[in-house]
């Protein structure tokens, strides 16, 4: 089976939401420190900053963004908050789970864990951009992962006369994902620069 061309943000890796009867959660599940993790240090940010940017940012991120499900399915109910204008602390999110039925069961476990990890992930409310533009540009690289995984299934599967659209249609999508990445950064406040392959981030950051 042919790999998809990545598509916006998707890129085609992403995977689905565990449904909360599909079994126990395993240890992997949260295996990073939280410390080092940038996604829990993005969402870690985005519940203890009270700046304006907060909005910004959630209206930009998609959950493609995010690599982990759990950090995903966090984030999108951060957002909704966020989009309510309803406190987006850790207890008033807390507080939501339960009240949207999502802390119960496995998936709950998981949730609440995830939420308690970036609780205390130590993500500085201030550097909340920074972590979101680092987060971006993490989901930028794996779309490129996703692409070469797409290419090598077209190379072995696709017949001869479809190889070179399904290229095109590839260098498309990542032409786009790289200037969402620039348009990101630059609204973000880390200024992208001009490179022959498109715009790419500097790693200056404006407070």
């Amino acid at each position: 089976m042919i790999s998809a061309a990545p598509s916006g943000p998707d890129h085609g890796y992403e995977k689905a939401l565990d449904d909360p009867a599909d079994g126990p959660v395993e240890a992997g599940d949260l295996l990073d420190d939280p410390r080092t993790d940038v996604e829990a240090l993005c969402l870690c940010s985005l519940l203890w900053s009270s700046s304006p940017v907060v909005r910004t940012i959630t209206d930009t991120l998609t959950l493609s963004d995010f690599e982990r499900p759990v950090y995903r399915e966090l984030f999108e109910l951060i957002a909704a908050q966020v989009e309510a204008g309803t406190p987006h602390d850790p207890a008033s999110v807390a507080a939501a789970l339960t009240q949207t039925g999502r802390a119960a069961g496995h998936r709950g476990t998981a949730l609440s864990r995830a939420l308690s990890d970036a609780t205390m992930a130590g993500g500085a409310p201030e550097a909340v951009g920074h972590y979101a533009i680092t987060v971006v540009c993490a989901a930028y690289r794996r779309g490129f992962h996703a692409a070469a995984t797409s290419l090598t299934d077209a190379a072995e599967q696709l017949p001869q006369e479809h190889l070179f659209p399904h290229l095109v249609s590839i260098g498309r999508a990542q032409r786009s994902a790289t200037q969402r990445l620039a348009d990101i950064s630059s609204t973000l406040g880390r200024p992208p620069i001009s490179t022959p392959g498109g715009k790419i981030e500097t790693d200056t950051v404006k407070e």
